[in-house]
């Protein structure tokens, strides 16, 4: 590529500030739909529209408009410069497959945590429980106060009144810790709460990050796709786990806590594989002018996904009753492990649109 050659101007032309206001206003429209529709039966979008549902057929038009304004931005740019963003593109969509099975965990999984997995404690693995959930509790709290220590040390000359609001609210927040963990460790018995399982996303993401990040600076350094692949990969093989232990369990049995567990773990490391992974060559691929809206496209292949997850989770009882549970979990084993095999075949495609960035 020639020297600034990926910095010669593409200005926004009319068409493009129009399908812009466009797209957003159905953005908008959609985002606040959605919600009221739901929880209000406010409907600020038509029920029916065209013969078909009415807020998917207007969301389906705004995202055609938002795919004519991508492509004829992308199309004005430099071949090298158009070949990168291309590739971005490909990574953004199957991020799509990633984040709908990733985000079972705010939905299915508390379902099944709730109905079939056994959740009860005592005796020595109460303890044992206490133990692992102070510590989860703890250490965070410990680390973060810390920094902010660090921080307050210095920035309080500039802005004492912020810094004893934030050490009185965060004062706060160890008295509910503290609180929290005491009436725990009063309990003879008990039944971890289903929602619990969610922080093993969080611990596992401290525990785990810096490792993962050791292994991309050694010599065992994948390309983005097969980075790519791995993450859907793994990830998909928590679903298996879950598949696998709760296969043939009948109503009423539960299974053991291990399975979540292990789900958990399998889905952080997937995480850790793609997600920066993908955030890193957005800025790496994109010119300055057209980062954000890269972005935008990235964070919309992520709102693609959560809405997909939103609406397969709400699936989880009919499946299971239809089918079984395993069948269920299988659905997000297979297609990840199907969207992960396909974009490490496409790394050949991937390295030559990409340019030589790595």
């Amino acid at each position: 590529m020639k020297e600034g050659e990926e910095d010669k101007p593409n200005p926004f032309t009319v068409f493009d500030y129009v399908l812009i206001a466009l797209t957003t206003i159905i953005g908008l429209l959609y985002a606040f739909n959605d919600p009221l529709s739901k929880i209000g039966n406010i409907h600020i979008l038509p029920k029916e529209f065209l013969g078909f549902n009415g807020p998917i057929a207007i969301v389906m038009i705004g995202l055609f408009l938002f795919l004519i304004l991508v492509i004829t931005r992308v199309v004005r740019y430099s071949p090298v410069v158009r070949d990168r963003m291309i590739a971005v593109t490909i990574f953004a969509f199957f991020t799509i497959f990633f984040w709908m099975s990733f985000e079972q965990g705010a939905s299915s999984l508390v379902i099944f945590a709730r109905d079939n997995v056994d959740r009860s404690l005592e005796g020595t693995s109460l303890t044992t429980f206490n133990i692992i959930n102070t510590l989860l509790t703890v250490v965070p709290l410990l680390i973060i106060s810390w920094v902010l220590y660090l921080l307050a040390q210095q920035t309080f000359k500039k802005a004492p009144a912020s810094n004893i609001i934030l050490a009185i609210t965060f004062l706060g927040v160890w008295a509910v810790a503290i609180w929290m963990l005491n009436n725990e460790f009063k309990k003879t018995a008990s039944e971890i709460d289903p929602s619990w399982f969610s922080i093993l996303n969080s611990f596992f993401i401290i525990a785990l990050a810096s490792t993962v990040s050791k292994i991309w600076d050694s010599k065992f350094n994948p390309p983005a796709a097969v980075k790519y692949g791995l993450g859907l990969i793994i990830m998909a093989i928590g679903f298996g786990l879950l598949a696998y232990g709760s296969h043939g369990i009948q109503e009423g049995v539960k299974v053991s806590m291990i399975w979540l567990v292990l789900a958990y773990l399998f889905h952080t490391l997937g995480e850790l594989f793609l997600s920066p992974v993908g955030l890193s060559y957005v800025s790496k691929l994109v010119p300055a002018r057209m980062i954000a809206f890269m972005f935008g496209i990235w964070y919309l292949a992520i709102a693609i996904g959560n809405k997909l997850a939103a609406a397969a989770g709400g699936e989880i009882e009919n499946i299971t009753a239809k089918y079984s549970l395993s069948t269920f979990f299988l659905i997000f084993t297979i297609v990840p492990i199907v969207a992960g095999i396909l974009v490490m075949i496409l790394h050949p495609v991937l390295k030559k649109l990409m340019h030589g960035v790595k």
